[in-house]
């Protein structure tokens, strides 16, 4: 079964959802980042996602005492991504207890620095390649790079790439369903990659569809916070993809 990935979004200390990655278009919800993490590591998820949108549009960790308290909060793995551009900030992820980095405009910018983290912490990397108009979007989404998603993944692969975050800006926080084409066409082209769908989760309904086309993992946000998918759900969904039946 395909994994659930819940998200939180962090700008300032606070849970927020954007649409198609406008900072303008800002939702702010209760609740602590903390509590959040804990009522998704009670449904049994195996792994949250962690954006720090104040790191990502500056381009250095802004959010990291938030990551500290959900590390010591909860026995998931998280994967953290959003200001990631040097050595020091990598090293202050991990060591404020981040189990992996999500990178994406060093792996455009600087692919000789995003190759030597491959091979330093392996299979704790995972390419973050945010797709606008079929080009690779950097920089929190504000500027956009002549690659495409393709010629991106096939300058790592070779390399020891494992896993790779693709969100279809144009979906993400509108609920309006995920571009399921794109990844399929991905997982097709590169088969032995883990890909996560990431944008436009509506409801159950969509991570069925996904789940049938054989993908492996599903990042859920605003749908969450807009109680269109319910946590017993999750927990739900958890429980049966981690039976003996399911592997």
């Amino acid at each position: 079964m395909i994994q659930i990935i819940p998200a939180i979004d962090l700008i300032d200390g606070r849970c927020v959802r954007l649409t198609r990655g406008d900072y303008l278009q800002k939702t702010i919800y209760d609740g602590s980042p903390v509590d959040v993490a804990r009522s998704y590591a009670d449904c049994g998820v195996k792994r949250i996602h962690l954006v720090d949108l104040d790191g990502a549009k500056v381009g250095e960790p802004r959010n990291l005492r938030t990551l500290e308290a959900i590390a010591g909060a909860v026995d998931c793995e998280l994967e953290w991504g959003g200001g990631l551009a040097g050595d020091a900030a990598l090293k202050d992820a991990f060591e404020a207890g981040a189990t992996h980095a999500v990178i994406g405009s060093v792996a455009v910018r600087q692919p000789e620095l995003f190759k030597n983290w491959l091979s330093q912490y392996g299979p704790h990397i995972i390419l973050g390649a945010d797709v606008r108009n079929g080009r690779v979007a950097i920089s929190g989404w504000q500027d956009s790079s002549p690659l495409g998603i393709e010629d991106l993944v096939s300058r790592f692969l070779p390399l020891g790439l494992q896993e790779c975050i693709v969100t279809e800006i144009s979906r993400d926080g509108t609920l309006q369903g995920p571009a399921s084409s794109l990844y399929v066409r991905l997982q097709r082209a590169f088969p032995n990659l883990s890909f996560t769908v990431s944008g436009g989760i509506s409801d159950l309904s969509d991570i069925r569809a996904l789940d049938a086309l054989h993908l492996h993992k599903v990042i859920v946000g605003k749908a969450i916070y807009e109680n269109r998918i319910r946590l017993e759900e999750i927990k739900s969904w958890s429980q049966n993809a981690s039976s003996p039946a399911s592997m």
